[in-house]
């Protein structure tokens, strides 16, 4: 798994090579203390995994990751706690407090690693369906089912016609496998399929005669896309 660090601080930096190195399906190849070269270095490259601090002078790491067409996973880094629901509104696979442990360090990797993994082995996005875990069953769904998806605890329930397929995963886990052409988070707690709305307006999207909250955060992205 290859990821990239990027923090003005050139001690926290330090920190996180250090703790890369002592991860063994961990490359770091590339660290970037100045923002605005992380962003041209991923214009012309990918990569699985992004250590990204949120408190920098230039442009905010939430703002960063927010102007990425091509999202790889993040993990946000910072020492400022009043940041970490904004971060996981990102859809964040773990938040790091500086100063930060190994420990610590290893579990948000375990955490990619385990969803990298997910992404990897369930990587459908060229063919038109899903394969969701639902209890013990493997369960495949088209994309043009899906209707929307709704977050429920530590569940994400897929929305359909006729049916509802609830799957212990997160919304992260269940937008890596879905195209971003045809998928758009419009709230904490829904992801719509673009192509089954009828209507929107600034506080609201309409499928099939449902009433979905469309939440401020993600209103100008939505209107944006939907169009």
């Amino acid at each position: 798994m290859k990821a990239i660090a990027i923090d003005d601080e050139p001690l926290a930096l330090g920190i996180i090579k250090a703790h890369a190195q002592k991860v063994p399906y961990l490359e770091l190849t590339h660290t970037f203390s100045n923002a605005l070269e992380a962003l041209a270095w991923l214009q012309q490259n990918e990569t699985d995994l992004l250590f990204l601090d949120i408190k920098m002078p230039d442009v905010s790491g939430l703002e960063f990751y927010g102007s990425l067409h091509r999202k790889p996973m993040v993990i946000f880094t910072t020492a400022y706690a009043e940041h970490a629901v904004s971060g996981f509104e990102l859809d964040a696979v773990d938040y790091l407090m500086k100063p930060i442990s190994l420990t610590r360090f290893l579990k948000a990797c375990n955490k990619a690693l385990e969803l990298f993994n997910y992404r990897t082995v369930g990587d459908v996005k060229n063919n038109n369906y899903i394969i969701v875990k639902s209890g013990v069953e493997q369960i495949k769904i088209n994309f043009d089912e899906i209707l929307y998806l709704e977050a429920t605890g530590n569940y994400v329930s897929f929305i359909m016609n006729n049916r509802k397929i609830l799957s212990r995963s997160t919304f992260a886990e269940a937008l890596q496998l879905l195209p971003e052409s045809l998928f758009m988070r419009i709230h904490r707690s829904y992801v719509v399929n673009l192509k089954k709305i009828e209507k929107a307006d600034k506080t609201q999207v309409f499928i099939q005669g449902q009433s979905l909250p469309l939440s401020e955060a993600f209103n100008k992205a939505f209107f944006d896309r939907w169009k």
